[in-house]
């Protein structure tokens, strides 16, 4: 996807890809030299290399919403190019291409060069390569919250970290539990 064009859509509600797994729905936050920041209601902060983009829509009536309000001061990582990103979430929990499928993946980023990026999964560590990495979270959630005496909601944002920390602690707990074996 070209960069230029990418541009024209910044802060506006798009759909990239027409369908499929990878298809979402969200507000174009930033455009860099090789991938771009799409917020979205149900993933977050996703980070979309723009080599594996088929295609972008914006609704000609406004009709996309987004289910969210955007805090003011939204702090998400940027750098100018995607391996300078990765270095930049280095020993973050991040989901790699975030369709669900067999190359999807969830882990601790543990290191990258221009090649491939390595993800500790439990026990092992993955080495991902480069060119098959079509987006990336590192976790920033814009969480809905309802207030109780009325309907309307307000939105704040979060570490995907702590909005994933069930998963910490059944690693933690794996761990301990291996621990706890090697002693006996």
């Amino acid at each position: 996807m070209d960069r230029e064009l990418m541009n024209m859509h910044v802060g506006k509600t798009i759909r990239v890809d027409r369908g499929g797994p990878e298809s979402r729905i969200g507000k174009l936050l930033a455009v860099f030299e090789d991938y771009f920041v799409l917020l979205t209601e149900s993933d977050g902060v996703v980070y979309y290399k723009t080599n594996h983009v088929r295609s972008i829509t914006e609704s000609s009536k406004d009709a996309m919403k987004l289910g969210l309000k955007i805090p003011e001061k939204l702090d998400y990582k940027s750098a100018e190019n995607f391996h300078k990103l990765l270095e930049s979430i280095r020993f973050q929990w991040v989901k790699i291409n975030r369709d669900g499928g067999p190359e999807s993946l969830e882990g601790v980023l543990s290191d990258s060069n221009k090649h491939y990026a390595s993800l500790i999964v439990k026990d092992e560590v993955v080495r991902f390569s480069m060119k098959h990495i079509r987006n990336i979270s590192y976790g920033l959630m814009v969480e809905r919250t309802k207030k109780d005496d009325d309907d309307k909601s307000s939105s704040s944002y979060s570490s995907y970290s702590n909005y994933h920390s069930n998963n910490n602690e059944d690693y933690d707990n794996d761990q301990q539990d291996d621990d706890n074996e090697d002693n006996e």
